[in-house]
């Protein structure tokens, strides 16, 4: 168990960096965006998710580089919500003109409480208040990670509010299993018969397509690649489920595996085709061009604006609760 400071914000506050080793994995949190900074397994040299060494690129060339997104991950159509009869204009952070992971100052961008830190695990939390980014209500969150035996990266993520208003967390890493420059070689297989087409400016356009005969279907494992470029939810369940496993991803160089496992209803697939980064990460090179791939349990996207769509809104009284696992092994 090991604390230290990792850097600061412009306004002087300090960030920490959380260590936490067990399961056959050394994680690293920051008190930062809630943010998985690296993440080894042993036997296997490369770092499995995209990060920096450093805390400055974080604040200027990270597309949430394993941030805790929220409070409503993804996109929200016009960055617009109405809830009870209440119209709020959101934050629009992405392109000028839709709302993406809870906006420009969202949790995945602020400081967060160490509420617990153990060997093994550590306990983060945040408030967001009334009329964060335009969204109603004071939403306090927290995300609990632990190193469980046989590889397990284990994420519960909780949140309560005080007036009704949206809830979708999203862990956000991408993961890259063999350290390669591009993982449009590693085999992904989601199990998943539908996903969500998405307009030009990625905004889902209300219908559920089925993958058959498309390059989004991975319910067979085959490349990455096989359907560049890939920024698209897949829809596991018309609702919130128990903890199962949802999608598979390995290295066929490295012989590293990763398995999904989550309750949530949708996967947002992102093969990071935008990343262009000219700052070394973790493994001691810039990063372009699919670098990672980000594997993201959460609700479908843009679903207040789609009533067939499992619902984001979280109610006083009520509480937010999303487990998702990642668990690692590597071929011996």
């Amino acid at each position: 168990m090991r604390v230290e400071v990792f850097g600061a914000l412009p306004g002087g506050e300090p960030v920490h960096r959380l260590k936490l080793k067990g399961g056959g994995l050394t994680a690293h949190l920051l008190t930062w965006g809630a943010v998985l900074q690296d993440l080894r397994l042993a036997g296997h040299t490369a770092p499995l998710v995209l990060g920096f060494a450093e805390f400055a690129p974080y604040l200027t060339h990270s597309p949430f580089f394993g941030a805790t997104a929220g409070r409503c991950a993804n996109r929200i159509s016009g960055g617009e919500l109405t809830l009870d009869g209440t119209q709020h204009q959101l934050d629009r952070n992405f392109i000028g003109k839709h709302m993406l992971h809870g906006g420009a100052d969202s949790m995945g961008k602020r400081l967060w409480q160490v509420a617990e830190h153990a060997a093994n695990r550590a306990v983060l939390t945040i408030a967001l208040p009334d009329g964060h980014m335009g969204f109603p209500g004071t939403l306090k969150a927290q995300v609990a990670f632990a190193l469980l035996e046989g590889g397990v990266l284990d994420i519960r993520m909780t949140a309560t509010t005080d007036k009704a208003t949206l809830c979708n967390l999203a862990h956000h890493s991408y993961f890259n299993l063999d350290g390669a420059d591009s993982v449009a070689d590693h085999l992904l297989r989601i199990d998943a018969a539908r996903y969500l087409p998405v307009d030009d400016e990625l905004i889902p356009t209300g219908e559920t397509r089925d993958v058959a005969g498309t390059g989004f279907d991975y319910r067979t494992a085959a490349p990455v690649a096989q359907c560049f470029p890939v920024d698209h939810n897949f829809c596991l369940s018309d609702q919130r489920a128990a903890l199962r496993p949802v999608a598979w991803l390995s290295s066929p160089g490295s012989g590293v595996s990763m398995e999904c496992r989550t309750t949530e209803p949708g996967l947002q697939v992102y093969d990071g085709a935008k990343i262009d980064i000219p700052l070394p990460g973790l493994g001691g090179t810039p990063m372009g061009a699919s670098a990672g791939l980000a594997i993201e349990p959460q609700i479908w996207p843009d679903a207040n604006h789609h009533t067939r769509f499992p619902q984001a809104v979280l109610q006083p009284g009520e509480t937010y609760d999303q487990h998702t696992q990642f668990v690692f092994s590597k071929e011996t």
